[in-house]
C-alpha cells in the first residue's frame, strides 16, 4: 500500500545491475561522480551522462519510485543555475575568452552563448551524477551497502549506522502516512485540496512527534546492541559479502579509466574546461 509513496530505498529486481557487488557499484559511482565534477569537457559529460541514463533504464526502475527524489534534484539544479548565473552573468565570457551576444539584457545581465555553454555544462553534471545515485541506492542491499562500505575501508560501526539508517526510512516514511491518512479519517483535510498553511502545520504536527519517537528508537536500538557486545572486536564478517567476479573487476577498470580520462583532459583542453571558440 506504501510502496509508491516511498522516496528511495532498495527495490529488489533482475539483471547484472543487482547481481555485481555492493563495493564495485560504490566505487563506480564515486570515482565517475569525481570524474564528472572535475571536468568540464562537454563530449566527457555528454558520455557520461548518456552512460548513466542507460544503464538507469537497463535498471528497471520506474519513475514513480524515484519521482519525489528526480522532483527534488531538478528543482535544486534549476535553482543552482539561476543564482550562478545572477551572481555571475559573465562567467560564461571569462572562461571562453569570447562573447557571441544573444540578447541583450539589462546591465550586466546580458544572455550571451558563451555563458548558456557554461551552464549547459553545469546541469549535464546533474545528468551525470543524479542517476547513478538513485541507481546505487535503489539497486544495493543496505546490508550489501554497509558491507561494501566496509570493503573499501570504512569502519565496519560507521558502515552498519549506514545501513540501519538506510532499513528505517522506509519504515519512517510508511509510518508517517499511515499517522496522516488516520489524521484525515479523523477529518483533518491534509491533501492538496487544503490551503498550503494548513497542510504545512498538519504535517509538523504528524513529524515532531515522529522525530522523538525515532530518537526513542534508536537509543533502543543503541542498547540492544551494545548488550550484544557490539564493536568489541576490531573486524567483523558480513552475510552479504560478496567477493569481486570479472564483472565486478570490468566495472571498477571503467570506473578508473573515466577517472584517468578525466586527468588527461586536462591536458588536451588546457584545463578543465573545453573551449570550441578556442
Amino acid at each position: 500500500m506504501f510502496q509508491d509513496k516511498k522516496i528511495i530505498g532498495y527495490h529488489a529486481g533482475t539483471g547484472f545491475i543487482y547481481h555485481l557487488s555492493g563495493a564495485s557499484k560504490l566505487l563506480f559511482f564515486i570515482l565517475v561522480s569525481v570524474s564528472a565534477m572535475i571536468s568540464y569537457d562537454t563530449r566527457f559529460l555528454m558520455l557520461i551522462a548518456l552512460l548513466s541514463l542507460s544503464l538507469f533504464r537497463i535498471s528497471g526502475i520506474r519513475l514513480r519510485d524515484v519521482r519525489f527524489v528526480l522532483v527534488f534534484a531538478l528543482v535544486f539544479a534549476v535553482l543552482n543555475i539561476l543564482m550562478v548565473y545572477l551572481f555571475a552573468p559573465q562567467y560564461g565570457q571569462d572562461i571562453y575568452g569570447n562573447e557571441t551576444l544573444l540578447l541583450d539584457g539589462i546591465g550586466i545581465y546580458n544572455v550571451t552563448l558563451e555563458e548558456l555553454f557554461y551552464l549547459f555544462n553545469m546541469a549535464l553534471k546533474y545528468v551525470c551524477t543524479i542517476p547513478l545515485a538513485v541507481l546505487f541506492l535503489m539497486t544495493t542491499h543496505p546490508s550489501q551497502f554497509a558491507s561494501s562500505l566496509n570493503q573499501i575501508g570504512v569502519p565496519y560501526k560507521i558502515a552498519y549506522s549506514v545501513s540501519l539508517t538506510l532499513r528505517y526510512i522506509p519504515d519512517l516514511q510508511e509510518e508517517f502516512h499511515l499517522i496522516k491518512m488516520s489524521q484525515e479519517a479523523r477529518g483533518l483535510e491534509l491533501s492538496s485540496k487544503a490551503k498550503l498553511s494548513q497542510r504545512i502545520k498538519g504535517n509538523l504536527q504528524i513529524i515532531i512527534p515522529l522525530i522523538f519517537s525515532s530518537l526513542d528508537r534508536i537509543e533502543t536500538i543503541a542498547t540492544a546492541m551494545e548488550l550484544r557486545r557490539f564493536g568489541k572486536n576490531k573486524k567483523r564478517t558480513w552475510y552479504t559479502y560478496q567477493v569481486f567476479n570479472r564483472i565486478d573487476i570490468a566495472v571498477i577498470i571503467l570506473s578508473l579509466t573515466f577517472l584517468l580520462v578525466s586527468f588527461a583532459l586536462f591536458f588536451v583542453n588546457h584545463g578543465r574546461f573545453y573551449n570550441p571558440w578556442r
